[in-house]
């Protein structure tokens, strides 16, 4: 996909102006429009290495700032590397609590990875997280995880080779080496299915005994007609 700024014609792109993209803000899988392009005459004066655009997700009408790299300065224009890194993405948050200690240091730096789009640390730290969650979970713990895993593969209608990677960095039981290389919707995949995974094993359950804990307490206790709470 060429990306082209030119002095006449403006913004051009050979795959239309709009792109596809996860929004950061209301994560729906949309397309974004083109808002704020810098003049091509200040870039062909300045000749900047990366070029910042503003888009509008057409879901929530939120600005996502992109960047990219210029591959050639012409004439008359600038074309730009289609590959681009989002700015200000928000954090990926998590309901941590409920993961054991040294699970929740491992996933904590994943999604950090993640929210700065370096997407194969991202993959090496989910499996770290992985293998320190069924040490956790114990005997069948693994098996267990691997069963809610297919589970999602199913709900998300994904068919076996395209599910490969993400089992892959999960599942896998080798060096970082053998980590399949990801791309940005490969990772996007990922870390859902991860959450889930951690929710099923271990959120759920610590919600569920929470409750239940609070719901004995009020039933066995006589606080002033409390009990039928």
């Amino acid at each position: 996909m060429a990306i082209v700024i030119d002095k006449d014609r403006g913004f051009s792109s050979d795959q239309g102006e709009q792109v596809g993209l996860e929004c950061p803000y209301c994560s729906v899988y949309a397309h974004m429009t083109p808002q704020s392009v810098p003049d091509a005459a200040s870039l062909l004066r300045d000749k900047p290495e990366h070029v910042g655009l503003v888009y509008k997700c057409s879901a929530c009408d939120a600005p996502v700032f992109l960047r990219f790299a210029v591959r050639e300065y012409g004439d008359d224009g600038v074309e730009l590397n289609p590959n681009f890194v989002e700015l200000e993405r928000p954090k990926e948050r998590f309901a941590f609590s409920y993961l054991p200690k040294h699970t929740e240091i491992l996933f904590r730096e994943a999604l950090s990875c993640y929210s700065n789009n370096n997407f194969n640390a991202f993959a090496s730290m989910c499996r770290r997280s992985s293998i320190s969650a069924f040490d956790a979970l114990g005997e069948g713990g693994k098996l267990r995880a691997f069963e809610e895993v297919m589970v999602a593969q199913d709900i998300a209608g994904l068919d076996d080779e395209s599910f490969a990677p993400i089992k892959s960095v999960l599942f896998g039981s080798g060096q970082n080496e053998d980590l399949p290389m990801l791309n940005r919707a490969q990772a996007g995949i990922l870390l859902e299915v991860l959450k889930d995974m951690f929710y099923q094993c271990f959120v759920r359950h610590g919600k569920l005994s929470r409750a239940i804990k609070v719901r004995r307490f009020f039933v066995s206790g006589d606080n002033g007609g409390m009990a039928s709470a």
